[in-house]
């Protein structure tokens, strides 16, 4: 069951208009959420999240978008189910209202909440190869909008066309600076014995919900030290480690870059610790 501006529907039910902004011209914004025997992970960031991007793209937030509404909205949604999984990968699409070919004369908003179920209810550690390349057919522009979950994604979709063509896990992005900023579907940590440094917000990497989680939980580490800085294609072959975070997988090592091969020591031990905070937070 899909929940359509807050009507249940079945998926084989057609749903979509034709005049649907965000079908046409990429003007929409959305959250991935993993939810796990009712609980939503870390829900007030993605709803904040939310929130922010449909400021920045300056849509008309309704009087009932509250933290409460959306989060009985995705509630009900999954109650619907009826595969009655214990944990879902949820997304959460909202578009600007149909105003014009070009020019959007509305500012108001239209959502849908569409559930897929997942195997995992928590965070494991894949102990699988996982080998990554460099995608350099084409750059992110080191801005804001690059930092929002839009569905203007052609970068990351011919980036996994590409990792899939050429035997890779994933692929790893640069920005137009020639910077790497992160993967095809999360942020970006690299290790270095006890400091561990991800690209910033300014390179132009998403502003993932994961990444805020782990740049917390690092900050209450004394094992580790947390850098945020550019990064340069150079930098991936010295690293100890590398790996991947996003909502729904945690933390995913990347095994093999290249002709280097890396451990995965401390993304098992954050892991636990990410774990952790889901549960209590």
């Amino acid at each position: 069951m899909l929940n359509y501006n807050g009507t249940l529907l079945s998926e084989e039910t057609p749903s979509m208009s034709f005049t649907n902004r965000g079908l046409h011209y990429g003007d929409a914004v959305f959250e991935t959420i993993k939810v796990s025997a009712g609980k939503i992970f870390f829900w007030e960031d993605h709803y904040f999240r939310l929130m922010a991007s449909m400021r920045i793209m300056r849509m008309e937030i309704p009087m009932n978008f509250t933290l409460e509404f959306l989060e009985e909205e995705i509630q009900k949604t999954l109650a619907a189910q009826s595969e009655g999984n214990a944990a879902y990968r949820v997304k959460l699409l909202v578009w600007r209202s149909w105003g014009g070919k070009y020019t959007p004369t509305s500012k108001e908003v239209s959502y849908l909440i569409q559930p897929e179920p997942i195997e995992t209810p928590f965070y494991v550690l894949a102990e699988k190869p996982y080998e990554v390349e460099l995608f350099k057919d084409h750059y992110v522009n080191a801005g804001l909008l690059s930092t929002l979950k839009t569905n203007n994604r052609s970068v990351n979709i011919l980036g996994s066309v590409f990792a899939q063509e050429n035997g890779y896990e994933n692929c790893l992005l640069l920005n137009d600076k020639k910077q790497v900023i992160e993967a095809l579907n999360g942020n970006l940590f690299l290790v270095n014995g006890y400091k561990i440094k991800t690209p910033p917000l300014a390179d132009g990497c998403l502003n993932g919900i994961l990444r805020k989680q782990l740049i917390a939980i690092l900050g209450q580490l004394p094992d580790y030290i947390l850098e945020e800085a550019s990064v340069s294609p150079f930098e991936l072959q010295k690293a100890d480690e590398m790996f991947i975070t996003n909502t729904i997988v945690g933390i995913q090592p990347i095994s093999k870059y290249r002709k280097k091969e890396y451990g995965n020591a401390v993304a098992k031990d954050l892991l636990g610790k990410l774990n952790a905070k889901a549960r209590l937070g």
